[in-house]
């Protein structure tokens, strides 16, 4: 392989979600001895701590939840041109639009497409036109893709739609978990703490946690209810400021702000908590899990996928609040040597099936074929 054929281009719609998500399968591959770029809109936080990890970037513009189709075809005529410039040996594509806009580009360039559907998003929960629109897209763009799915309801429902045959997918434990840098911390003694990791935004059930902790305060008086993500704007069912304040003013929930280290507040957590509609392989259940939390989840696609009921963690009904008080109650209630006799049993699963050098020699034996 000459020098020039050991370039692979990685995209996503945000820097933030390759150095938080997707840094460790990035430099494991460069360490085999490809070479990585990565392509995302401009953000000098996070490209900042990607120089750090000594990988390449390439800004491209991307409007998220534009929907304008003059614009769409202008995102195509970017990557296309970052592709040709670049030539790389592969094209592997995370979220929405560089699964689509890229992966159409890198074909008509002849660059083998590798893409990531980590989870469906908004597109699929919500049925309407804006799902036969990306359905069509979709079955375009990966055509002649090899397709990484996160769980096998996602795949199943792809190839059922006929977007894809089932020779050209693979399952893969989500992003995978670095064992060393999530280890196992010491549960908290006293009241319990239950703590939501996610992106403010109504389809990760944010709305419903709160409703949930209503119903529990009284009850549960010693318990909090935390919250640790940032308001996402460029997604169309995002928690708005107002709506947050006005949480917090209530003294329903404590609000943590973001991070680029979810670790220090996993560690002062009693559960780790997602009541989403849908998701790919929620890395905040995986991430929690690895520190030996227990855990409670909507028995959804991807949720289901990191809970053994009972042993690990509580499934409840999605969009019901009701139930997630439900089984948030029924973790608070067992003796504190029974929560942490489920947290042990969350890293182990962990350790068994969802490691990060699952997911990096799964990207690697693509590429070997390729």
């Amino acid at each position: 392989m000459t020098a020039g054929s050991r370039t692979v281009v990685f995209a996503a719609n945000s820097l933030w979600y390759i150095t938080n998500f997707r840094s460790g399968l990035i430099r494991a591959i460069r360490d085999s001895g490809y070479r990585p770029i990565v392509v995302a809109p401009p953000d000098p936080r996070n490209e900042v701590r990607l120089a750090e990890l000594g990988i390449e970037f390439v800004p491209i513009r991307i409007d998220r939840k534009g929907l304008n189709p003059l614009a769409e075809l202008a995102l195509l005529w970017r990557f296309r041109r970052q592709l040709r410039r670049l030539r790389p040996f592969a094209y592997v594509g995370f979220t929405i639009k560089p699964n689509i806009y890229g992966a159409f580009a890198a074909s008509s360039l002849a660059i083998p497409v590798i893409a990531n559907v980590s989870g469906l998003g908004t597109a699929f929960i919500r049925p309407g036109a804006l799902q036969r629109i990306v359905t069509g897209l979709y079955r375009v763009a990966f055509r002649r893709a090899v397709v990484f799915f996160e769980n096998a309801d996602d795949r199943q429902l792809f190839v059922d739609r006929k977007i894809i045959r089932v020779e050209q997918t693979r399952v893969v434990p989500g992003s995978g978990i670095d064992l060393d840098r999530f280890g196992v911390a010491d549960l908290p003694s006293g009241g319990v703490i239950f703590l939501l990791i996610a992106r403010l935004i109504g389809d990760k059930g944010v709305r419903e946690f709160v409703d949930a902790a209503r119903k529990l305060r009284s009850r549960m008086p010693h318990s909090r209810f935390q919250l640790l993500g940032g308001i996402d704007e460029g997604n169309r069912t995002s928690i708005q400021k107002p709506e947050l304040d006005a949480w917090v003013e209530e003294g329903v929930i404590e609000y943590l702000g973001e991070t680029n280290d979810v670790r220090p507040f996993i560690a002062n957590a009693s559960a780790v908590v997602l009541p989403s509609y849908r998701e790919g392989l929620p890395r905040s259940l995986l991430e929690g899990a690895a520190m030996g939390r227990p855990l409670v989840a909507t028995d959804v696609p991807g949720c289901r996928d990191v809970i053994d009921e009972g042993v690990n963690g509580f499934l409840c009904e999605s969009r019901d609040p009701a139930s997630l008080a439900n089984a948030m109650d029924s973790l608070a209630s067992l003796p504190e040597e029974r929560r942490a006799s489920m947290g042990a049993a969350s890293r182990r699963k962990v350790q068994e099936q969802f490691s990060e050098a699952l997911v990096v020699r799964a990207y690697l034996d693509v590429l070997a074929s390729l």
